[in-house]
């Protein structure tokens, strides 16, 4: 089987489309698939990264403007360099839709789209959509062809392999906080780690460890070096791919509403979330909703006293970790690419 994935990150966008797309790249290459990533304006150590992991990328031109349809063609030309029609073109791009996914009929055999958004049309023989939304399935009609497969909410979780094995050694949290996590993804544009930094100093000389985790991506980098350097407690990960130990090993966490949140989830991490882009705004309420999150709402309407009180009342009430972590872990079972795998491997 040979599998193309058309994805892009950036500081604006952020890493989120790339590792969803890089989890299920990685597991078809285990199967012995060959896949390859068609990407604009990939920064060299993302790229090695992605090459790391055994998967070809491939460089589209240097457009910083470009149209779908110009987009499209590039794509195209892509594919056509590299084998007649391959089994499968993943698309996972906000900017792209059913204008850009039809003219790619031509060039492959089945086209599967991963969306969030719910907000254009598709032509695509497969759609996921891993988050939880209440209705979700009807999140999708008039948007997709009839025949088309849907795989919805958190059960089709594309999780890396590395939380499913730290998962089964993990420890069993107690009505004690030792270590409270700090992540807001790969880029983390308003800087909200130094925001969170800022609420845990107002709390007085913490007594648990600080685990910040700053993406590849992330303008900021500096900055938040010099405000872990001023906390005793505080330790910084650059781009680490420790990320699953850090989170089974963390009592609370603080971070965004992105895909790290079926990843705390699967490993039952109670969080307080700040939303950080339109995507994850419903998502956030709806998990607030069923106590699997701490939904604070939108970040710029967050001070740091704000989000100390919320750590500090999350501290204070060891129930209500219990319940959040129980209920995380019942929504995410880790079998999400397994699920995945087998549903596109059906339908070569």
């Amino acid at each position: 089987m040979n599998v193309f994935f058309r994805v892009d990150s950036s500081p604006k966008i952020g890493l989120g489309h790339l590792m969803r797309c890089l989890t299920l790249g990685e597991a078809l290459v285990d199967k012995g698939v060959k896949v390859s990533f068609i990407c604009r304006g990939l920064q060299d150590d993302i790229r090695e990264l992605v090459e790391g992991k055994g998967i070809k990328t491939q460089e589209l031109p240097d457009r910083s403007t470009a149209s779908a349809a110009a987009d499209a063609e590039d794509t195209k030309r892509i594919i056509l360099r590299e084998t007649p029609r391959p089994d499968w073109l993943v698309v996972d791009n906000y900017g792209l839709d059913k204008s850009w996914e039809s003219p790619m009929r031509a060039v492959v055999k089945n086209i599967m789209v991963i969306d969030d958004l719910a907000d254009r049309s598709h032509d695509c023989d497969v759609l996921l959509d891993q988050n939880y939304f209440e209705n979700l399935e009807n999140r999708y009609d008039g948007l997709i062809p009839d025949n088309c497969a849907k795989y919805l909410g958190p059960k089709y979780v594309l999780l890396r392999k590395e939380f499913v094995k730290t998962e089964k050694s993990a420890r069993e949290r107690d009505d004690r906080v030792r270590r409270v996590m700090i992540s807001f993804g790969g880029a983390d544009p308003t800087n909200e780690t130094a925001k969170a930094l800022g609420a845990i100093k107002r709390l007085g000389k913490p007594d648990f460890a600080i685990d910040v985790v700053v993406g590849a991506l992330n303008p900021n980098r500096k900055e938040v070096e010099t405000l872990c350097a001023m906390i005793p407690e505080a330790v910084i990960y650059y781009q680490t791919n420790k990320i699953a130990q850090i989170m089974a090993a963390a009592d609370i966490a603080i971070g965004s509403g992105g895909a790290t949140t079926w990843e705390r989830c699967f490993l039952g991490l109670p969080t307080i979330t700040l939303v950080l882009a339109e995507n994850q705004a419903k998502v956030a309420e709806d998990l607030d909703g069923r106590n699997i999150i701490i939904n604070l709402g939108w970040y710029n309407k967050i001070t740091e006293d704000d989000l100390a009180l919320a750590v500090k009342n999350l501290i204070a009430d060891p129930g209500k970790r219990r319940v959040m972590s129980l209920a995380g872990r019942r929504l995410v079972d880790g079998k999400g690419v397994e699920r995945i795998i087998s549903a596109i491997g059906g339908r070569q």
